[in-house]
């Protein structure tokens, strides 16, 4: 493990693999090395042309935070890393971790291309938006020390499980992780910010992005997530939209390394 320290002086944990182009490798809500290996697996199958980042995001796994939070931390955070990197990076973002990478473009981090896996747009009704009172409930609860109810809020809201599938999630092994870092669900949500309420895309948020951008989504995802992917390609004129074979809201890592490959031999 190495780190970077971030503006503010927080301390970025992360794992790097390989050597060339730098590929940064960004997770949504809840994910974190520990609990998500695909992104080391990318790593370890692209060391010929890149040197890809695997990193906790503050207040994750073993990447410390800094009071108060905000987006523009997150940002210095990726700047500390492609300053290590010593060259424009190509960003590639899970979810929710894929508006942060449109945010550190449009805020002229120097960045090659962008590539989004699933990001959660939702601009007609096609699913219930989020509450509009969506991060103050979560920040209420961690600040109650109820970060299982932080983290109910998120499954239910945000990723749309029934209520009812809860129970038996907390039984799982997935669970406690989950609980353990549940403070920075509400991170995501505003990174998120109106993405999710059911009205259209901000025109002036991210219109400084100029890159290269690649917007995936499974074809076999929730058409919620779909449909978002689709959104955000017709927001961005720079942007093309493709579809994984048999993928949901996530995918392999076997699946994942050629898309990037393929994308950053065209930036």
């Amino acid at each position: 493990m190495s780190t970077v320290t971030s503006a503010d002086g927080t301390a970025i944990a992360f794992e790097a693999y390989g050597e060339g182009r730098p590929l940064i490798l960004i997770d949504g809500a809840t994910a974190h090395r520990a609990v998500n290996p695909v992104n080391g697996e990318v790593g370890k199958l692209l060391t010929d042309s890149f040197r890809t980042y695997a990193y906790d995001r503050r207040g994750r796994g073993e990447s410390s935070d800094t009071a108060p939070y905000a987006i523009q931390r997150e940002i210095e955070d990726i700047a500390a890393l492609i300053e290590d990197a010593g060259q424009a990076a190509i960003l590639f973002g899970w979810s929710s971790g894929s508006l942060l990478a449109l945010d550190a473009a449009a805020a002229g981090l120097p960045v090659a291309g962008l590539v989004l896996f699933e990001p959660p747009v939702v601009v007609d009704d096609v699913r219930p938006p989020l509450p509009s009172d969506y991060v103050e409930q979560l920040d209420a609860f961690v600040a109650e020390g109820r970060r299982d109810k932080a983290a109910e809020l998120f499954m239910t809201a945000a990723a749309m499980m029934p209520a009812e599938a809860i129970p038996g999630m907390k039984q799982s092994p997935y669970w406690a992780p989950v609980e353990e870092i549940a403070h920075t669900i509400s991170y995501d949500g505003r990174i998120m910010g109106t993405t999710m309420s059911g009205n259209p895309l901000p025109a002036d948020r991210w219109a400084d992005v100029k890159v290269p951008v690649l917007v995936l989504y499974g074809d076999q995802t929730w058409p919620a997530l779909s449909a978002g992917a689709q959104a955000v390609a017709e927001h961005l004129p720079t942007a093309t939209l493709k579809a994984i074979p048999g993928e949901n809201h996530g995918t392999e890592a076997a699946t994942l390394a050629p898309v990037l490959r393929e994308f950053a031999d065209l930036t």
